[in-house]
């Protein structure tokens, strides 16, 4: 995993590829990706700050929101991955799950919202605002929703809108997602088809994606084959899921019968 370091003069610089037992503590960014963004190449090339531009402002906002937290060090997809390198791309994809599980605190950024904009009824507002914010409509943001333990919200201000416990109710009747699988149980604990349907409602850039953005929904592992289309990469994981099952139910059966 490479991470980006934040220096005491606010500037950020991306580490080397950081072995999981040597990974610091680190805030993680979840967003919808834009015409404007920072891209590996920027960071690595130095000219990421000729940018200035929205993408260039969200890292910026996340740098700056890690710092209060008390925290150093912090991810962005979008600058994170060298996504022309496909060996890293490919360990990315299946080790995204747990890269925002693993995270100190993951920040959501609405730039939909704006809190400035808010009168006194600014609650009711706030929940408006949020079932229209296209991050709810996202593929992968659903992993990004589930998988950390503290999900915060912030306007495009950089002003905090609430978490995950508090916005809870909104988020079940937005997305559908029971509160209990926002709560943190187990998502064993949900059927196969049941998870399915969270992503029913989601879009994403490449077909593929809507399968492959479910890769840790079901704590599974395949090759990413871009090219191969949705339904055939969907195939391949309800393959894999039945075939863990039948694994799992054979160690089980064993292990009763001694």
């Amino acid at each position: 995993m490479r991470l980006l370091e934040r220096d005491p003069t606010g500037e950020f610089r991306l580490t080397k590829h950081l072995p999981n037992d040597k990974i610091p503590p680190y805030a993680i960014l979840s967003h919808t990706w834009g015409d404007e963004e920072v891209v590996f190449r920027d960071l690595a090339g130095g000219t990421a700050k000729n940018k200035n531009n929205a993408g260039y402002s969200k890292i910026q906002f996340c740098g700056e929101q890690a710092e209060r937290d008390g925290l150093r060090y912090f991810w962005v997809d979008t600058c994170c991955i060298d996504k022309s390198d496909a060996g890293e791309l490919q360990h990315a994809l299946n080790s995204m799950f747990q890269w925002y599980r693993n995270a100190a605190k993951c920040y959501v950024y609405l730039p939909e919202v704006s809190t400035r904009k808010w009168d006194a009824d600014g609650s009711s507002k706030c929940y408006l605002n949020l079932r229209d914010c296209r991050w709810f409509t996202r593929g992968w943001t659903l992993q990004e929703l589930i998988a950390p333990a503290i999900v915060e919200f912030f306007s495009k201000d950089g002003e905090r809108l609430g978490d995950k416990k508090s916005l809870e109710k909104e988020i079940h009747n937005i997305t559908g997602i029971p509160q209990r699988a926002l709560q943190g149980s187990p998502l064993s604990d949900f059927s196969v088809a049941e998870r399915m349907k969270w992503i029913e409602k989601r879009n994403t850039k490449y077909e593929e994606d809507k399968t492959y953005s479910l890769f840790g929904i079901f704590d599974v592992h395949i090759p990413v084959l871009y090219g191969e289309g949705g339904q055939k990469a969907l195939k391949r994981l309800r393959d894999k899921i039945h075939e863990d099952y039948l694994c799992l139910a054979k160690l089980c059966k064993r292990r009763l019968t001694g």
